[in-house]
Formats: structure tokens, C-alpha cells, sequence
């Protein structure tokens, strides 16, 4: 049942421990994936000392965070906009199922009607059927793009064994 009192805005420092949290669950949910916290802590503060590559979102219930996403931008010379990308999308999950994303995609719409925003992308686990399955709920569409990727360094583990 979706809960009528979400509120969305743009994260702010102090709400960086909550999102070291929630991407610590994030890559342990879908990717059985231990992140090292401290360095996630210096990534997730890293965005708010460099706005040009991006902001945070945060949702929250009784004044409590309930979930949040990053936005990220990618120039496209084809239109002179920009596409932001939605990424790290989390709900903590005492909410979900409630109107938490569908509450912060709308916050994030609202945010891109007043910038140079063109539209939306985000990336999703193949195997992530619930996470699809939201997004095409909301309008979103399958794109015709595939993605690639080359980390020929290690970024997550700068000890590599």
C-alpha cells in the first residue's frame, strides 16, 4: 500500500552515511558483493565535493530516510542536453512496496523539468526482474543499446590478488 507521506529532496553531507549503508546492501542483495565502507564513504562524499558530476536523492517517511538513488550526468552532443542516470537505487526494506521509487522518480522528474535533462537511463541486473518490472511500471522502456564495459582496473579492491 503506497504511503502518502513520502517526501523527496536532494540529499545533503549528512546524509552520506545512509547511502554507505544502502549501497553496502545494494551490492550485497544483488551481487553478493562486500564493499569496503570506509572507501564507499569517501566515494559517496566525493560526489557532493564535485556536483558537476552529479547529485543525490533521498526519500523519506516520518522524517525518516526511507530510500534513495544517484544521479549522474552524461553530455549528448546529438540533442546539446544532458541524460541523467539513475544509479544506485535503494529502498530500505521496511518500505518498499510502499511508493518509495515511484515517489523518487517523480522527485527526479520534477528536478529535470527545471535543467537541461533530455530524459533518463539506468542500468539493471539481467537477472534483476522485480527492479524491471518497477521500471517499466513507470513508463520507463527496454532500450535498443546494450551496454559494454572495459575496468581493466580493479577500482573496487586496490589490492588485487
Amino acid at each position: 500500500m503506497p504511503s502518502s507521506n513520502i517526501t523527496v529532496r536532494k540529499a545533503q553531507l549528512a546524509d552520506a552515511p545512509a547511502f554507505v549503508q544502502f549501497n553496502l546492501a545494494m551490492a550485497w542483495e544483488t551481487e553478493q558483493l562486500k564493499l569496503d565502507a570506509a572507501k564507499l564513504l569517501e566515494g559517496v562524499q566525493g560526489l557532493f565535493q564535485k556536483p558537476q558530476y552529479g547529485f543525490y536523492v533521498v526519500a523519506e517517511v516520518d522524517q525518516r530516510i526511507a530510500g534513495g538513488l544517484m544521479i549522474t550526468y552524461e553530455w549528448s552532443d546529438w540533442r546539446n542536453k544532458v541524460f541523467w542516470w539513475i544509479q544506485s537505487v535503494y529502498v530500505n526494506p521496511e518500505f518498499r512496496g510502499q511508493g518509495v521509487y515511484r515517489s523518487l522518480y517523480e522527485g527526479v522528474w520534477r528536478m529535470a523539468q527545471e535543467s537541461d535533462c533530455c530524459g533518463f537511463r539506468l542500468y539493471v541486473e539481467s537477472t534483476n526482474e522485480a527492479a524491471q518490472a518497477v521500471y517499466k511500471k513507470l513508463g520507463m522502456a527496454e532500450s535498443h543499446y546494450l551496454m559494454f564495459e572495459d575496468a581493466p582496473l580493479d577500482c573496487l579492491n586496490e589490492n588485487p590478488t
